[in-house]
């Protein structure tokens, strides 16, 4: 199988799984489990209001493409951005259909306020790494809207931003590959968490896996 079939591409939201913590991400996209809690369900009714695919409007100077498909064959992931800005400018590129030259701006949209890590910023890089490689451009900048605060902050997608993309995915495919769930790290985050019933972690903590099953089987 090729290094580049798109069957080995993880998805590009997982980043954010990851940084909240390894053991989520790894139930979720290594072992398919998922539940939904009140947060969750929050963050859906965002994103149908953004995620409406291929709508494009225009504004002045301004294109706007929603629910946009993107990719990095290099990073070997894949997923959506809720939005993309297309501005006109000089120094931007050509866009099949479209007169002039354009720069893009991504734009994520997330259902609290910004957070503590860097998590959501890590994700918006890895939207503009995608776009700079599918559009052969550079982005600059894009930008995080929060619906608990009602607006957008501008994000420089910085050369540190993306060395720790590149170092994170890195190590998501290395326990992609492995087929390997991080065993539990208790933080105050699992309070949180829609999966701390499918994770178990305070017996989790205790036992592995294996010893549990075996337990219980034993029962």
């Amino acid at each position: 199988m090729g290094a580049n079939n798109e069957e080995n591409y993880l998805m590009l939201s997982g980043i954010q799984h990851y940084q909240f913590c390894k053991r989520q991400w790894a139930l979720i996209h290594i072992e398919q489990q998922w539940a939904e809690n009140v947060k969750t369900l929050e963050g859906q009714f965002l994103h149908q209001k953004a995620d409406q695919p291929f709508i494009k409007e225009k504004r002045g100077n301004k294109l706007i493409v929603r629910a946009m498909p993107i990719q990095s064959n290099e990073l070997r992931i894949s997923g959506v951005c809720d939005v993309v800005e297309f501005i006109k400018d000089d120094q931007g590129v050509e866009l099949h259909g479209h007169e002039g030259r354009y720069v893009a701006h991504p734009v994520e949209y997330k259902r609290g306020k910004p957070k503590t890590n860097d998590a959501d910023l890590l994700q918006l890089t890895a939207q503009a790494m995608c776009l700079e490689e599918m559009l052969l451009c550079d982005v600059t900048h894009g930008f995080m809207y929060y619906h608990e605060i009602k607006r957008r902050l501008e994000v420089a997608i910085t050369d540190s931003y993306r060395n720790k993309v590149q170092s994170i995915v890195s190590e998501m495919h290395d326990y992609y590959a492995r087929n390997h769930t991080p065993k539990v790290k208790i933080g105050s985050f699992c309070r949180n968490c829609s999966l701390q019933h499918i994770c178990l972690p305070k017996l989790m903590n205790k036992e592995s896996v294996e010893s549990f099953i075996g337990r219980k089987i034993r029962e």
